[in-house]
Order: C-alpha cells, then structure tokens, then sequence
C-alpha cells in the first residue's frame, strides 16, 4: 500500500509538473505574441520629424538663459499627442513641476473659441458677417468715429481685427494693488466708449483690438440669452470632450495643477524682481483671453481643427460644433498684417502664416505671465502647442528672445518631413 502512495504521488507529481509546465509555455507564449503586437504597434508610430528634435534640444537652455520657470510642448499628429517636452516648475514655492496634469493660461488664443462661436451663430441663420454690431451692442455708438459712422463697422471688421477700435481693453491701470486685473462688469466699458476713438477709417487695414472680441461675445449674449462662457462651455468644450477647460478663476479640484503665472521686471534696486501670479480673474475681458486648460485639451482643441476624428461618433460631434466647409472658410485670407508680400495674414479670428507649400493657422497668447502658441497645418493634421509661464518684461522687451526663437522653431516642425 505504501508502495503504491508513493507511486500515485510520483504519478500525481508528475502530473502536476507537466501542467505548470503547460502554464509556463502558455505565459511564455502570450508574452511573446503581446511583445510581438506591442513591437508592431509601436512600428506604426509616426516617425517624429528632425526639427522636433532640434525644438526640444533648444527648449531647456532657451528657456533657463531668459529665466522662464516652467514651460511645456507637444506635437500632435492627426489628433494625437505623439511626443511632449516639459520643462521647469508650474509653482517656485512648493517646487511642483511642470507635468502632464499642469494647467496653463492660453490667454488671447481664447478669440479663436470666440470666433468659432460667431461662425455658429451665422451656420444657424442668427446673424451674417456683414451685419453692423450696433444691431446688437448699440452701446459702441458711444465711441467717436472721425471716419464716418460707427454703423458702418460689421462683425467681419470684428473678427479680423480691421475694425478701428483701440488695442487695450483697460487702458487706465497703474499696477496698483487694489486695482482689478482687468475691468470687472460690462457697464465698465461701457462708461469708457465716449472716451475713445475709431483709430482708422473701418475696414482699411489691419491693427489688434481685444475690445473687438468683447462686443462679439456681447452680440452672442445678446442671441442666446445665455453668457458668453456657459455657451462656450455647453457648444465648445463639452462636445469636443475638454474636461480640463474653463475660464476665470480655478475650481478647487483642479487648483493643484494650475501653474502660476510668473512676470519678471527690473526691481527698484535695479536687479531682476519676480511677480507671482498665482490665479487670476480676468473679469470681463474673459472672451478675448480668458480659457485655461492642459496641453491635453489644446491638443483636443487641434484634433478638431485639423478634423482627425477617431470614429464616426467623434465625427458627428465635431460636425456639431461646426462644419468643416465653416472651418476652412476661416481660413480664408481676409487682409494682410502689413504691405510685405510674406507677411502674415488674417483669416476670420485665426492668423495664417505663408510656409512655401504650407498653409499654417493658428494664434498667439499673451497675458498675466502667460505666453502661448497654437498652430497646425489642416493639409497634414499636424500641429504644435506650447506654453509657458513667464513673461521676461527686463530692460521694456516684452518678450525677450525664448517665445519669439521657439515658436519660429515650432513652425519649421510643422513643414518638416517626418
């Protein structure tokens, strides 16, 4: 009887062996063809193009040579974020660093929600291009118009800033402690119109005014009965799944990721003195440069301009925000931003850059420490997004040498070939 335990466990033994040997080749087995699907995978991606390599080689001593404490950059390819760069600290104090999670400031690339908003007001018949603004912000016939009538300014004048209206939204401020960052109610600037002028006869030429963008989305509010954020949010950010996106001030869940805005001047003692923005509301001026978000959600933002839907689904939600015949009409040249044959030019709320065979769109952002960039190539489906939280103001140069040597980097990233 003992024999045959012995042997019945010797046989039991031998059984057990071989299925953990089975098991064994099974995992091995598996692992193998999950390599081999991972390897295959990972063949498909999109060769990344050299001059991204040579964007990310100057990023970090650009930026550590101009004193910017924390920035980011992403290149997409068809709505995809294939390759990121993070640099410095969204926050000195705590030494958090710039990640995936930071959330930036994109300040006046704001208008290009702005004018996608206009394009659906006009796509469902409640206004057109041409329509005077006075038709529904009577308010602007405050200001003087030394050119003729104020009537005679459209909303397309708006869009491509070609208007006459002033630059600066608050021209008033002394940097003083008790002032707002930016006018806080609409009756604000309202109280100001008789104090302005029409700068140039309407429709002539081109010159950048953020008050523009606040008459537009007070046409929208004037439509929709809605304010101007809420639709923005309900027709913008919600179908296109940017969850990380909002204006003013930060919700308290995501305060820990929002990077704080840095301004570097020269201090009374003649050495460099850091401002430190940690949030900001920009008040009523929230429509031509208010929108925060990650990289994540501008990356979103650029795989529905460059219409890289994933999936029918998808497909149908970008249609919804707007048609893609709407889109490419934006980019339609409208005038140029100077007489020089390759200067840039202005589309419909998006400035468009001449790169040889390249048609480029997109737009720059600048305010409470945040500068930014957003452009991509419609034609190819790639784009380039960057931001950063400093802005150099030593010695009167605004922006010192880092955003303007960067972002003519990104845009030969976008014509090069993979």
């Amino acid at each position: 009887m003992g024999l045959n335990r012995s042997a019945e466990g010797a046989s039991a033994a031998d059984c057990g062996s071989r299925r953990r040997s089975r098991r064994t080749a099974s995992v091995t087995a598996v692992a193998m063809l999950l390599a081999f699907f991972a390897a295959q995978a990972w063949s498909k991606q999109p060769a990344l193009p050299a001059q991204w390599s040579a964007l990310v080689g100057m990023f970090d001593p650009t930026l550590t040579d101009d004193h910017i404490v924390g920035g980011s950059v992403a290149l997409v390819e068809r709505g995809r974020v294939v390759a990121r760069h993070d640099y410095g600290l969204a926050d000195r104090d705590s030494h958090a660093p710039v990640d995936g999670q930071t959330i930036f400031h994109w300040a006046s690339i704001t208008k290009t929600l702005n004018a996608i908003s206009v394009m659906q007001l006009r796509d469902q018949g409640l206004l057109k291009l041409d329509d005077r603004i006075v038709g529904f912000v009577p308010e602007v016939r405050r200001v003087h118009d030394a050119y003729g009538s104020i009537d005679d300014i459209t909303i397309r004048m708006l869009m491509t800033h070609s208007s006459g209206f002033q630059s600066t939204t608050w021209p008033y401020k002394h940097d003083l402690d008790w002032e707002p960052f930016e006018p806080t109610g609409w009756e604000q600037l309202v109280a100001m119109m008789p104090y302005q002028e029409v700068q140039f006869r309407p429709g002539s030429q081109f010159s950048y005014s953020n008050p523009a963008w606040l008459y537009l989305a007070r046409a929208l509010e004037f439509l929709t009965h809605d304010a101007w954020e809420n639709y923005v949010q309900k027709n913008i950010f919600a179908p296109l799944g940017m969850s990380q996106s909002y204006f003013g001030t930060t919700p308290n869940y995501l305060r820990s990721h929002r990077s704080h805005g840095y301004i570097l001047i020269t201090g009374k003692d003649g050495k460099p003195e850091t401002i430190d923005r940690a949030d900001f509301d920009p008040g009523v001026t929230i429509p031509n440069g208010g929108w925060n978000s990650t990289l994540t959600d501008a990356a979103a933002y650029i795989a529905f301009l460059t219409n890289a839907a994933a999936d029918q689904a998808q497909r149908r939600r970008y249609d919804a925000v707007l048609k893609r015949s709407t889109l490419e009409e934006m980019w339609v040249p409208q005038l140029r931003l100077s007489a020089d044959k390759d200067a840039p030019q202005m589309g419909l709320g998006f400035f468009l850059m001449p790169r040889g065979s390249h048609r480029i769109v997109g737009h720059t952002g600048s305010q409470g420490g945040f500068m930014s960039f957003l452009y991509f190539d419609p034609d190819t489906g790639r784009g380039i997004i960057a931001a950063f939280n400093t802005t150099v103001l030593i010695e009167g140069d605004f922006d010192r040498h880092s955003f303007s040597k960067l972002r003519e980097q990104a845009l030969r990233v976008l014509t090069d070939a993979p």
